[in-house]
C-alpha cells in the first residue's frame, strides 16, 4: 500500500501536435487522477495549464516521464504540494509584545531585563512565572528512528520534529522547539538534554532507536525534575489502550480474560505490554522476530527479560502462528504484510484486530474487514486511528499546567481513560472507538485526568486554579 500525494503540473500543450485529451489519457493510464485544471495562459497556438493531479508516490517520476515524451507537450514546472508546505520550514518564532520605541527596549532588555534576571537568581522557581520555561518543550532526536524510514540522521529528521512542534502548539497552545542532536552516543546525548534542560518545562524524547531509547529516557527521568516522555513509547501505548478500552466494551469481554497478542517489540511493543498489563491485563504473549518471549530463553536486552519474565503465563513456544490461536485482540506495531487472513481465522469470536505499522499495516484493512469485529490502524484513511497526536499534547499540557516532575504510570493510566471516554456511550461501535484528533475535547479531558493523577500520586508542584481540591 504507497501513499498518495498531490503534485502541480505546469504544461504548454501546443494544439497542433497535441490536445489536452491525450495528456487526461496519459495520465489516467498512469495511475494519475485529476482533481483540478487552471488555464495560465491561452494562445492561438500554445496553451499553459496548471494540472493538480493525486498519484501514489511510486507513480511520481513515471508521469513526468510520459508527459516530457509527449509529442507537443513540454512541462515547465512540477511542484508537490507536501514539498511547498514545507518551504522555509514550518515553524517561526514570533515576539508576545513589540519593540517600537527605547522603553520598550529598555523592559525587555537592557537594563531592566537585569532586574528580572536577579529575581530569577534568588529564587530560581521564578523562571517558571518570568521566562516561557512554563510553557516550552524541547522535541529531541537522535534521527535514528525517523517513523518509517529508519536511521536517516538528524537534519532528515528535522522535517517531523517541526510538524510535532506545531501540533504542539494548535493543539494545545505549547511552545515546542526542535532540537536534532547529531550523535548517536547514549551518554552524550542524555547530557546535553540535562545541560539545555534549564530552558524548558518538559522534554519530549521523539524518534530515538531501540533499546538506547529506554536508557536514555529512564536516565533523564530520573536525573530531571522536569517531565520526560518519549512518545514513542508511551504515546502508542497510550493511545492504543484507550483505542483497546473501547473496542471491549463494543464486544463485550473484559481486559482480564483476554488473551492478547503485541507483535513488534521494540520501543512501542515493549511500552504497550507494560501498559496493558497495568491496566489488568493478564495474558499477554509479546512476538518479534525471533518467535514468542518467553521465560525459557535468554535474552541480552533488558526489556525483553523482564517482558519475558511478566508475559507468556502458559511458557508457550513458537512465532505468529502459534500465539494467534484462539487470541481475542492482535496489536501489531511491527512492518506491514505480516498477518494474513488465516491468522484471523484462528483467533476468538468477535477478535479485535489493531493493524498499527506504519505507512503499510501488517494487514490491509479490506482483506482483514471480514475477520475482525473491529479494526484499527494507524493511518488516517481508514476508521479508527490509533494516533500518538490524541494524546502527546494533553499530556504535556496537564503536566505543564501543575508543574510535574514527571509523566508517571499512573498519568499514563489517566490519559488513556480520558480519550477513550470522549467516545460518548452512544456513538461507540465498531468503526468509532476512539476520538479525532481534531476533536478539541481530548486534550482538555487528557490534561483534567494528568493533572488530577499527578497531584493524588504528588509528583505536582503546582495545582493551577480550575482544578478543585
Amino acid at each position: 500500500m504507497s501513499i498518495a500525494t498531490t503534485m502541480i503540473i505546469r504544461l504548454e500543450i501546443r494544439k497542433s501536435v497535441a490536445s489536452f485529451g491525450d495528456v487526461a489519457s496519459a495520465l489516467a493510464s498512469a495511475g494519475g487522477d485529476i482533481v483540478a485544471i487552471d488555464v495560465i495562459r491561452a494562445g492561438k497556438d500554445v496553451t499553459t495549464r496548471d494540472i493538480t493531479v493525486n498519484v501514489q508516490d511510486a507513480g511520481n517520476k513515471e508521469i513526468i516521464t510520459i508527459l516530457s515524451n509527449m509529442p507537443g507537450i513540454k512541462v515547465i514546472n512540477v511542484s508537490d504540494r507536501t514539498f511547498l508546505a514545507h518551504l522555509g520550514g514550518k515553524i517561526e518564532i514570533t515576539p508576545k509584545m513589540p519593540i517600537k520605541n527605547r522603553e520598550d527596549l529598555s523592559l525587555v532588555y537592557t537594563p531592566g531585563v537585569a532586574r528580572v534576571c536577579m529575581a530569577i537568581a534568588e529564587d530560581p522557581g521564578k523562571a517558571y512565572s518570568l521566562t516561557m520555561k512554563r510553557n516550552t518543550v524541547a522535541v529531541v532526536t537522535d534521527g535514528t528512528a525517523v517513523l518509517g524510514l529508519g536511521d536517516i540522521g538528524p537534519q532528515a529528521a528535522m522535517p517531523v520534529m517541526e510538524g510535532k512542534a506545531m501540533l504542539f502548539k494548535q493543539l494545545a497552545d505549547i511552545d515546542a522547539f526542535p532540537l536534532c542532536l547529531d550523535t548517536k552516543d547514549t551518554e552524550e546525548i542524555i547530557a546535553i538534554v540535562k545541560a539545555i534542560s534549564s530552558g524548558f518545562g518538559g522534554i519530549n524524547l521523539e524518534d530515538i532507536s531501540s533499546p538506547r531509547c529506554f536508557e536514555i529516557e529512564r536516565r533523564l527521568s530520573a536525573e530531571l525534575d522536569i517531565p520526560v516522555f518519549h512518545d514513542d513509547q508511551h504515546g502508542t501505548a497510550v493511545v492504543a489502550l484507550a483505542g483497546l478500552l473501547n473496542a471491549l466494551k463494543v464486544v463485550d469481554k473484559q481486559i482480564a480474560s483476554c488473551r492478547i497478542v503485541v507483535v513488534g517489540i521494540g520501543a512501542a511493543g515493549v511500552s504497550i505490554c507494560r501498559l496493558l498489563l497495568a491496566a489488568g491485563a493478564r495474558s499477554i504473549y509479546a512476538v518479534d522476530r525471533e518467535g514468542i518471549l518467553s521465560r525459557e530463553q535468554a535474552y541480552g536486552n533488558a526489556e525483553w527479560r523482564w517482558l519475558a519474565d511478566n508475559t507468556n503465563p502458559e511458557g508457550l513456544s513458537g512465532g505468529l502462528t502459534e500465539a494467534l490461536q484462539g487470541a481475542d485482540v492482535f496489536i501489531g506495531v511491527s512492518s506491514g504484510g505480516i498477518l494474513n487472513v488465516s491468522h484471523l481465522q484462528s483467533m476468538a469470536e468477535d477478535n479485535i484486530v489493531f493493524a498499527m505499522a506504519n505507512p503499510n499495516p501488517e494487514i490491509e484493512p479490506e482483506l482483514a474487514e471480514p475477520y475482525a469485529r473491529v479494526l484499527a490502524t494507524g493511518r488516517s484513511d481508514y476508521p479508527n486511528q490509533i494516533n500518538n497526536v490524541l494524546c502527546f499534547p494533553g499530556i504535556f499540557r496537564g503536566a505543564l499546567d501543575c508543574r510535574a516532575r514527571e509523566v508517571n504510570l499512573e498519568m499514563k493510566l489517566a490519559a488513556a481513560q480520558a480519550i477513550a471516554s470522549v467516545v460518548q456511550e452512544d456513538e461507540r461501535n465498531e468503526q468509532y472507538i476512539i476520538p479525532s484528533i481534531f476533536n478539541e475535547k481530548v486534550v482538555e479531558q487528557v490534561r483534567l485526568a494528568v493533572i488530577k493523577a499527578a497531584i493524588t500520586t504528588r509528583t505536582a508542584r503546582r495545582i493551577p486554579p480550575d482544578i478543585s481540591d
